[in-house]
């Protein structure tokens, strides 16, 4: 998005922020946020040591531009809804066609009993 117009990005930014509303109606949309291009990797580097920060490795700040929480029956529904995501419009009104990473919240784990 950082080479995109004005325009484009709100362009986008609309089809966003529609695409909740429309999900708001439906009693599906939970939260979303939009993230900064800011941030810092970070891991704990043993003992003593200060923190490891921007390691080799590519960045959530470099993949992840934000995340939307839906609530959804099935998982084909919750499939349907990243796919029309994965559509919103980039540079010159295309669709961007992004990779969207669909994940459910863990729950609680199984209890094993002897």
């Amino acid at each position: 998005m950082d080479q995109w117009t004005p325009e484009e990005i709100s362009a986008h930014m609309q089809y966003m922020n529609d695409f909740a509303a429309r999900l708001e109606g439906t009693g599906e949309f939970v939260d979303s946020q939009a993230l900064s291009a800011e941030g810092t990797f970070v891991r704990y580097d043993g003992e003593g040591r200060p923190p490891v920060t921007d390691g080799p490795f590519a960045e959530t700040k470099d993949v992840i531009a934000g995340w939307m929480v839906i609530d959804v029956d099935t998982y084909e529904r919750a499939l349907e809804l990243a796919g029309e995501l994965s559509a919103a419009p980039g540079a010159g009104g295309t669709p961007i066609h992004e990779w969207l990473e669909l994940r459910p919240f863990l729950g609680e784990c199984a209890t094993v009993t002897e």
